[in-house]
């Protein structure tokens, strides 16, 4: 179970975010924080994994409880979510090591989303295993390059989409059910992201023979 500190200086929508978090299989809030101070002091005693973090705050910006965290050298996780739309703002929050970035309003299934991008990446990078470059490109997001494959089918989305090559890559192998339960989709869904990247090349296939139809098993390439 994940811990997840909710900084936000509106109580309203603090509650609404610690609501949302709690539905959301793998999660747990362990503390709602409503200043920069607060969200410090509970980031040294609780020591979260993640920290959903405001960037407008009544005593210092999000921006500086992400700089002060990280000059302490703590390497929780954070996704600013806020309802700043300033191109300096969403570049601070990359330069200060933010994973992920949220503008509100937003709804649901958005945050379950960028939760699970959260948990695939943290699992990937706590497997035992090897990595390459497709690897990496997969847990910081390749651009667009010549030779690329082309743009998902419509009905696939590029970042479910990552979340299911890191799935894989991050155990060694999977059946559509596993790659489902890893996800946190459906199988039918899962069978469509997996057999759209056998047919790119991104993944592999191997067949299980046992008692009736073989399973389909997918691979990194």
């Amino acid at each position: 179970m994940r811990e997840v500190l909710v900084v936000d200086d509106d109580f309203m929508v603090a509650d609404i975010h610690r609501r949302f978090v709690d539905r959301i299989d793998g999660f747990h809030t362990v503390d709602v924080a409503h200043t920069g101070g607060a969200a410090l002091e509970a980031a040294h005693t609780l020591r979260p994994d993640l920290i959903l973090l405001d960037v407008y705050l009544p005593d210092m910006t999000g921006l500086q409880v992400l700089q002060t965290l990280r000059a302490e050298g703590d390497p929780v996780g954070v996704i600013m979510i806020t309802a700043a739309r300033e191109l300096d703002t969403v570049g601070g929050a990359l330069d200060g090591g933010a994973a992920d970035y949220l503008i509100k309003p937003f709804e649901f299934e958005q945050l379950r989303t960028k939760l699970a991008s959260f948990a695939a990446r943290a699992d990937a990078l706590g497997a035992d295993h090897g990595i390459d470059q497709s690897f990496v490109d997969t847990l910081f997001g390749r651009s667009s390059a010549p030779g690329d494959p082309p743009p998902m089918p419509k009905g696939l989305g590029a970042e479910t989409g990552q979340l299911v090559l890191a799935a894989v890559r991050g155990a060694g192998e999977v059946s559509a059910a596993e790659c489902a339960d890893l996800v946190g989709i459906s199988r039918v869904s899962a069978r469509r992201y997996l057999e759209y990247f056998l047919s790119t090349g991104a993944l592999g296939l191997r067949l299980q023979y046992g008692a009736g139809r073989p399973e389909r098993r997918y691979h990194a390439s």
